[in-house]
């Protein structure tokens, strides 16, 4: 027996305080299951991390490690990135390169190395609409650590801003990462779905190779339940004031990222101000777009590509998923409503009742 267990959290943190718009979702949990071997059933265990929180489901057989091993692995990548990526703390290993001059290079962890060149991928894949150094423009808007600004920013701060990002400012030279101009980098966009897929990949190593990952809203699905069914999670409708599944997708392989602006927004003055950024422009984005998800085999690529399209808007975006084959579902504001539009892939592979 299955009933939707729809917890949900306003999740809009970033390591620390998560500011990537994420429509959430449902995780189908099972309440009563009757497992095809007495030692195979699910467990799961949960926790805070990144101004949020991350919950593990897996199922357990006779080779899976215990119950505590699993969460302290989980936990001790959670610490590691947060040690690493969060703009949030002083200390931070890219805070610490945020804080360096124009023409600098310093010593990385492998994990901004990665999500450096992951971030750069993205960027010329999406036309820049996807950027990783637009730490400066979420300041200046008010979007960033210091929090909200009393005015927003003219078109000489914005210009200010905007002279200080590029991703191709960025480059990688051995253990080293160096910036041409004085850039400054965010992992909001992909930090979460870059856990998933870590935490995802060490779970299977220690013998949950059947899980669910879900880290702030990105979620990531592997194998089947004892009974033989597949994770399942529902999409949410963008809905104000309720929370209504509007696709429930079976998951097996694959990881799902929803970026969004009906819930999280600011208004200034009468003005609905999105807290999505178009890096090409350095504003805010204006367009109907409501909210996208995104299904793709990573969780990383899942979360940047989900952050590109909400950018992108929903003529850019929807021609792009459909250029890229991407599995996509684009809720799109009309008058007092919403109509939903979908990749033919996402229809193929994961409307409600399709099979995985």
């Amino acid at each position: 027996m299955e009933v939707a267990d729809c917890t949900m959290r306003d999740i809009h943190q970033n390591l620390g305080r998560h500011r990537h718009p994420v429509w959430q979702v449902c995780l189908l949990l099972p309440l009563l299951l009757v497992a095809c071997s007495p030692h195979e059933r699910i467990e799961e265990f949960t926790g805070p991390t990144m101004g949020s929180l991350y919950t593990i489901k897996y199922v357990r057989t006779a080779g899976t490690a215990g119950a505590a091993r699993l969460k302290q692995e989980t936990e001790a990548i959670l610490a590691r990135l947060d040690r690493n990526l969060s703009t949030y703390r002083p200390d931070s290993a890219i805070t610490r390169f945020n804080q360096l001059p124009a023409g600098q290079c310093a010593e990385m962890p492998e994990d901004v190395r990665y999500l450096v060149a992951a971030g750069a991928g993205l960027s010329a894949r999406t036309g820049g609409a996807l950027d990783l150094t637009v730490k400066s423009l979420l300041d200046v808007w008010g979007f960033g650590p210091a929090g909200r600004v009393a005015q927003p920013p003219d078109a000489a701060q914005i210009a200010v801003a905007r002279a200080r990002t590029g991703y191709q400012h960025l480059r990688i030279e051995g253990g080293q990462l160096c910036k041409d101009v004085d850039v400054q980098v965010d992992f909001n966009s992909i930090a979460a779905g870059y856990a998933v897929d870590l935490v995802a990949a060490r779970l299977a190593e220690l013998g949950a190779a059947s899980h669910l990952v879900e880290i702030t809203g990105e979620l990531r699905a592997q194998g089947r339940k004892p009974d033989g069914s597949s994770w399942r999670v529902a999409i949410e409708a963008p809905l104000e004031n309720q929370r209504v599944p509007q696709e429930i997708v079976a998951l097996d392989g694959w990881s799902t990222s929803t970026s969004g602006d009906y819930r999280n927004y600011f208004e200034r003055d009468g003005q609905r101000d999105s807290h999505t950024l178009d890096p090409r422009t350095g504003r805010p984005v204006t367009h109907r777009l409501a909210a996208v998800t995104v299904i793709v085999p990573s969780a990383l690529q899942a979360d940047g590509l989900s952050t590109a399209l909400m950018v992108m808007g929903p003529e850019q975006g929807l021609a792009f998923a459909r250029r890229q084959q991407l599995a996509a579902l684009f809720v799109i504001h009309d008058g007092q409503g919403f109509v939903t539009r979908k990749t033919g892939v996402f229809d193929q592979r994961f409307a409600s009742g399709a099979r995985p």
